[in-house]
This record gives structure tokens, C-alpha cells and sequence, in this order.
């Protein structure tokens, strides 16, 4: 059965390495993507495996608490580094890189959520 185009495909958040929704293998290459999302560990569940819908749910769950670490690292950053000895620069360097990491990570959210709904959208 092929699906009509969905807007998700065209929208920034849609990531390159999944696959145009109602194409050929589009949902296993959704599978795939997901499961690099969640610890390795998870990707060995049965639910998991064949549920995809399951799957984005948790990969929803894991980015949005990678989110919440990021936040509370860099809203931190300033006030615990020096007195583990951090000198200026590298805490400076260190708030840059949690700062990136959010909008990394919020781009991701967005990407498993526009996943996410091509699958439930596909039932």
C-alpha cells in the first residue's frame, strides 16, 4: 500500500536519514534512525522492534530527559566549574558546547515528534 506524500517530508525537521513517508522501506529506515536515539540496550525489546509508534514514543521520552540534563549542565555550568578547578576558558567553552547541545537536541525533538506522527499517521 503506498501512502500519499505527507508536508513532514518537506519540513526542516524531517530527518535526511529517514525516508519519504509511503515510500519504498520508509518506515524500517524510521525504525533505524529511532533506535540510534535510545540506549543500545533498548533496542534488543521485542515491543520495540515491532512497534515503531512504541519505539518514537521512547525516543520522544530519552530526548526530551537529554534535554532537561543539557539545561540544568549549562544553567549549572557557572556556578560548579570553578570549584572543580575549571579555569575561565573552559567553562566558557564548556557553556558553549551545552548551549549548542540544546538546539541540537531540540532540532532532534522536533524530528521524532514529525517521525513520530508520519507513523501514527500511517495506521
Amino acid at each position: 500500500m503506498t501512502m500519499t506524500l505527507t508536508t513532514t517530508r518537506i519540513s526542516p525537521d524531517w530527518p535526511c536519514q529517514v525516508k519519504t513517508p509511503g515510500s519504498y522501506d520508509w518506515e524500517r529506515s524510521a525504525a533505524k534512525w529511532l533506535r540510534e536515539l535510545v540506549p543500545a540496550r533498548y533496542a534488543s525489546y521485542p515491543a520495540l522492534i515491532r512497534h515503531p509508534v512504541l519505539l518514537a514514543r521512547h525516543a520522544q521520552i530519552q530526548v526530551q530527559n537529554e534535554i532537561r540534563v543539557a539545561r540544568t549542565a549549562l544553567q549549572t555550568a557557572r556556578a560548579d566549574l570553578p570549584a572543580l578547578g575549571m579555569p575561565e576558558s573552559v567553562i566558557e567553552l564548556t557553556i558553549k558546547m551545552y548551549a549548542a547541545e540544546v538546539m541540537q537536541l531540540q532540532h532532534i525533538a522536533r524530528s521524532v515528534r514529525a517521525v513520530s506522527q508520519a507513523l501514527v499517521d500511517r495506521r
